[in-house]
């Protein structure tokens, strides 16, 4: 296929339209989406929490969390109204908790994914995710997720690109040039994560909404060797380590 980058072992595309091109010639997906959900899911994860990703922020939330005995994410990203999709809101996360995290980028592309095992990577996990991946298989598909306008079309995110880099950087194999953008991404930034995650577009966002912990937070590399691993519609942990 003209767009599936299928002479490369390391493939990168964005959104729900590359997962529909490369999972089915993939041995494995990682989805990243740094700011916030693949951040929010290895610190939850991490402890030990099952992560339920789902895609509407509405009344069918409260419905699947009651089915799977779960408890709901806030709609609203906050520190002290319980879990939400702030990363700051889950450093202290009980283990074995249940909990659906709605996002309509992460969460959406998580679930969109069908049979190829998929795991979910960040910046605290960016090797220890390429490590695991390279279990899987030689065909490594990396998607990020980027971020939506108010029409909902897809904006490219300076974050997830820097993110699929970070993994990309501990990846063996031929690049395609797509990931070769996102690893040379990277290796630009890579020591002044948290300066440039704090100026790019998300970053403003967040910090001018009260979320500088979260980027602090999201910019940590290689901090964590938890990989979440989707099985049966949720995320739980891997650790690496041992």
């Amino acid at each position: 296929m003209l767009y599936s980058q299928g002479e490369y072992d390391i493939r990168l595309e964005w959104g729900i339209k590359g997962i529909e091109i490369l999972a089915p010639i993939s041995d494995v997906i990682i989805i990243v989406d740094v700011l916030s959900f693949s951040t929010c899911v290895d610190i939850a994860t991490s402890r030990g929490a099952i992560i339920y990703p789902y895609r509407w922020k509405d009344h069918t939330a409260t419905e699947y969390a009651k089915k799977n005995n779960a408890e709901l994410a806030s709609f609203q990203r906050g520190f002290k109204d319980g879990y939400s999709l702030s990363p700051g809101s889950l450093l202290d996360i009980i283990p074995k908790t249940r909990l659906i995290l709605p996002s309509p980028n992460g969460s959406t592309l998580s679930l969109s994914t069908g049979n190829t095992p998929t795991l979910c990577g960040c910046l605290r996990n960016a090797a220890a995710t390429a490590a695991f991946a390279k279990r899987l298989g030689q065909k490594i598909a990396i998607i990020p997720a980027g971020e939506q306008w108010t029409d909902h079309t897809l904006r490219v995110a300076f974050e997830d690109l820097a993110g699929a880099g970070a993994i990309i950087s501990c990846l063996d194999g031929n690049l395609s040039p797509e990931s070769e953008s996102g690893l040379s991404t990277f290796d630009r930034i890579k020591d002044t994560l948290f300066e440039n995650l704090k100026k790019c577009s998300s970053g403003k966002e967040l910090i001018e909404r009260g979320f500088h912990e979260d980027i602090e937070l999201a910019s940590q590399l290689n901090v964590s060797d938890n990989v979440p691993i989707l099985k049966d519609h949720y995320f739980i942990g891997h650790s690496t380590s041992g």
